[in-house]
């Protein structure tokens, strides 16, 4: 089963988790991955700086991981 990705990760630990979660992130609008705040905002408090949606960042970044099981 492949890691699931929660609201309380870092954008740092999300991508040590998988790097091609980098394309999923900037495409939901998260642009800041390679920022020094990115080992220390949770995924939760980076999307409410950026007006993204959290839930739904999850859902994509999660389905991605899925993905990778298949």
């Amino acid at each position: 089963m492949a890691a699931r990705i929660t609201k309380d990760m870092t954008i740092g630990e999300i991508i040590r988790i998988n790097e091609g979660l980098i394309p999923v992130l900037m495409a939901g609008g998260m642009h800041c991955v390679g920022c020094p705040s990115s080992q220390m905002e949770t995924l939760e408090e980076a999307a409410m700086v950026h007006g993204i949606e959290t839930e739904l960042l999850l859902t994509r970044l999660n389905a991605y991981l899925e993905a990778l099981e298949k």
